[in-house]
């Protein structure tokens, strides 16, 4: 029974061997990564469970976080089994911020961002833009 195992085994580990995909280049991929450090970092928590953080790298890199509680109405509403769910109050969390780095190309690219009750809505130069 092992011996049925292990040959079941080598012969998956062979098949996974032989189906990977290829460098149709033909030569072997190098990347070469330069360490970055921390140039700046500011972090603030408050009471209120508001914060801002931010930081920045020796390689560009630059990061921007702020978040706050906003209050938001959920209007009456009803479930599928017919449970009514009455108009109140709930807390989310609000994220604002940005980051911004540069590509390969040099080019340097810009995300903002809010995210809130409504979902993440990026805007940046580099997105794509929905037809009208």
């Amino acid at each position: 029974m092992y011996k049925f195992v292990s040959v079941l085994c080598s012969a998956l580990l062979l098949s996974y061997v032989l189906a990977r995909p290829q460098d149709v280049r033909g030569g072997s991929v190098t990347t070469t990564t330069t360490p970055a450090s921390i140039i700046q970092q500011d972090n603030v928590n408050n009471a209120d469970g508001s914060f801002n953080s931010s930081y920045e790298t020796s390689n560009g890199i630059r990061v921007e976080n702020v978040g706050y509680l906003k209050k938001i109405i959920i209007p009456k509403s009803e479930t599928s089994d017919g449970q009514v769910i009455d108009e109140h109050e709930e807390l989310v969390l609000v994220q604002t911020g940005s980051f911004s780095y540069s590509d390969p190309e040099g080019n340097l690219i810009t995300l903002r961002y809010t995210a809130d009750e409504n979902g993440f809505q990026p805007e940046g130069d580099h997105l794509p833009v929905a037809p009208q």
